[in-house]
């Protein structure tokens, strides 16, 4: 968080910022190596001296020497200690500069300071940020060590004495000077200094105050505010307390970027400038942990002072939602199940949920009693004795242990077998004879496999029983509706021979309503007949014939047919059923010839019905419309043997003959009606021939 503050303490190896580096100092006794710093660049300074392989330094004004010259490492004597260094020729006192040729070749340092006081070179010691020399007593920026403090090889003597603008020859350049402490009055940039882990700890406590107190100390204001920031967010998040409380994500993030404060307060204040007295030093680390009773007194106390306010939020919730479940079954109250299955399931979840998780809150001790008035409101249809609309609230009550917890139910599912069973027979029994979904074999199936020990189950077989004989009662009965009773009788049969558990009780059941089926299509064609429904009795008469082609009345079924088929087109022959047994008496002959190219059936209806066919004409045709027309026209005027002939003997009486033409339509010319009288002491012919519309 910023730049870190700029450490002013001598360095540890006890050099200057002056002195060159171990790996760069040259042994004692060999020269001062020569820097070859190659070609220079073309923007170098004018006061720099351009060479081969050398550089050398001189003062402004200062002619520069030979560049065929090379430099000469001097070689310092340890001169007097009390004699000034003397000025050479070739370079004025007070400059700095390479080495004058003198006999030594050396530079000439100033004498030493006086014993006790600070060197020319030296800060006085607490001014300018300075501090202890590498043996503890001399203070500030001390004497050059290494191979400048004198000895063979060395450039011996003293280190000269500071002077404005490096004046004097040889002299060293001034120390920077050190950075402003920091604490009161010390500026904006915080000192480096040397490491206080108990400092750093103090920061770190201070920060954890959930109030900054650490950076405060530091007067780092951006990050104590950024500490308000952060706590201010956390009461908001807190208050006004709910039933909830705080989100844990929130406590989890709050109480990381404490860690974070704690932490980062530590590394700012390891080495950090503050001053502090002994006696406050010493007391500020425990004040900082006491004051973190503070805040955690605070939580305490919070907690303590509104747990009962979250207490009553959450049952005051709790009572919400349980009123809110209430409104949802009261909204469909008289209302069909079907309609009002959502909400029901919604509300019944929330008695779950509130009976089970918060059993012991004001709501949870009311869903007992909700649900008594849930049982109630669902079941209602079958207090009106609507069977049949009470069976799907029924079964969702009998499997409400499926979705709520048994315990809270109690023995309520129990109380909900009776009723159900007692539904499902009277909406099976309701069901019996009917063709249409839901059968009574699904009812009756379900009641036998879920409650068979019910004494509603021991009522079906009887119950199939006794539909069958008043359907096969009605067969003959005045009024009813014999076809009716037929498909019921069907329905019937098929119900008794589907209850899988009742199977072997129901099979003389159901034989018993087969033999009513057989009786009741034969009642159901001629009723039919009767009501000149001519076309549904050939069809039910022929359906008979088929399904019990070696029942006695078969003949007679297909005799009602026949004449079911003539009279749809002509319906004086529908007027009476057919007899039933052929009448007595004499009998005429009636010879029938096809004079046409396609073959022919004729049904006949009278004293006597049948039907027979006629086979193709070979070298017949079929006439013109206008030949029909002219007088004298007759068919079948060729020899008798060629045309093919069926030969009746009929008993006297009129008779409705139909012929169709086999691939022909009921509406073209090839399909008619002949009306023929037949009487006693005669013979008759008749011959049938087609012809075009034109």
């Amino acid at each position: 968080m910023g730049e870190e503050p700029n450490d002013a303490r001598p360095r540890p190896d006890g050099t200057t910022p002056q002195d060159t580096t171990p790996q760069d100092t040259p042994p004692q006794d060999t020269p001062p190596p020569r820097i070859d710093l190659g070609k220079q660049p073309a923007d170098a300074p004018d006061d720099a001296v351009r060479s081969e392989g050398t550089m050398v330094m001189r003062p402004l004004g200062a002619a520069a020497p030979p560049s065929d010259t090379p430099p000469v490492p001097p070689t310092p004597p340890t001169p007097p200690a009390d004699t000034p260094p003397a000025a050479t020729d070739s370079a004025p006192a007070g400059s700095f500069g390479p080495p004058d040729a003198s006999v030594t070749g050396s530079f000439r340092l100033p004498p030493p300071a006086p014993a006790g006081g600070p060197a020319p070179w030296e800060a006085p010691q607490g001014q300018n940020g300075g501090s202890a020399g590498p043996g503890g007593g001399a203070p500030g920026f001390g004497p050059p060590q290494g191979p400048y403090a004198g000895g063979p090889g060395g450039f011996g003597g003293q280190a000269p004495a500071a002077a404005p603008g490096w004046a004097g020859a040889g002299t060293l350049p001034p120390p920077p000077p050190a950075p402003p402490a920091y604490g009161p009055g010390g500026g904006h940039e915080p000192g480096r200094g040397e490491a206080r882990p108990l400092q750093a700890a103090l920061v770190a406590v201070l920060n954890l105050s959930c109030l900054g107190l650490g950076y405060l100390l530091l007067r780092h204001w951006a990050s104590a505010a950024l500490c308000w920031a952060a706590t201010a967010g956390l009461l908001v998040a807190a208050l006004p307390a709910d039933a909830d409380g705080v989100p844990q994500g929130v406590l989890l993030g709050y109480g990381a970027f404490l860690l974070l404060a704690a932490a980062d307060g530590a590394r700012r204040g390891l080495r950090a400038r503050l001053s502090f007295g002994t006696a406050v030093r010493r007391l500020a680390l425990p004040l900082a942990v006491v004051l973190l009773a503070v805040p955690a007194g605070g939580a305490v106390a919070y907690a303590s002072a509104h747990a009962d306010a979250r207490e009553e939020a959450r049952q005051q919730a709790l009572l919400a939602r349980l009123a809110a479940a209430d409104e949802l079954v009261a909204a469909h109250k008289g209302e069909a199940y079907a309609t009002a299955q959502a909400d029901y399931l919604k509300a019944l979840e929330e008695y779950g949920a509130i009976g089970t998780k918060d059993a012991g809150s004001r709501a949870g001790k009311l869903v007992p009693a909700r649900l008594d008035a849930y049982y109630e409101q669902v079941s209602a249809p079958y207090g009106k004795k609507s069977y049949c609309e009470a069976l799907d609230p029924l079964k969702h009550l009998h499997t409400l242990p499926t979705l709520v917890d048994k315990g809270l139910l109690g023995d309520r599912p129990a109380g909900v077998a009776e009723p159900l069973a007692h539904s499902t027979y009277e909406c099976g029994a309701a069901a019996l004879g009917r063709s249409a979904e839901p059968k009574a074999d699904g009812y009756f199936s379900e009641l036998a496999a879920d409650f068979p020990q019910s004494p509603y189950t021991a009522k079906v077989v009887p119950a199939v029983r006794d539909a069958v004989r008043a359907r096969v009662g009605a067969l003959t009965a005045a009024g009813e509706d014999r076809c009716t009773a037929t498909e019921e009788l069907r329905t019937l049969r098929s119900t008794a021979g589907s209850v899988e558990p009742l199977e072997q009780e129901l099979e003389p059941v159901r034989s018993e309503a087969d033999q009513g089926v057989r009786k009741g299509v034969f009642a159901c064609g001629t009723q039919q007949f009767g009501k000149k429904q001519f076309a549904k009795a050939a069809e039910t008469m022929d359906a008979y014939a088929k399904d019990y082609p070696d029942d006695a009345r078969t003949p007679y079924a297909r005799s009602v047919s026949i004449a079911a088929r003539v009279a749809e087109e002509e319906p004086e022959a529908g007027k009476r059923l057919p007899p039933e047994d052929a009448p007595g008496g004499a009998r005429m002959t009636l010879v029938i010839s096809n004079d046409a190219p396609s073959p022919v059936d004729v049904l006949y209806t009278g004293p006597l019905t049948g039907k027979f066919t006629l086979k193709a004409c070979g070298g017949c045709r079929k006439y013109d419309r206008v030949d029909t027309l002219r007088r004298g026209f007759k068919a079948c005027a060729g020899a008798s043997s060629k045309y093919p002939k069926v030969t009746l003997d009929l008993p006297a009486g009129t008779y409705h003959m139909l012929q169709q033409r086999l691939g022909t339509s009921a509406l073209s010319t090839d399909q008619k009606v002949i009306r023929t009288k037949i009487e006693p002491g005669y013979t008759y012919t008749t011959c049938l021939y087609t012809s075009s519309l034109l």
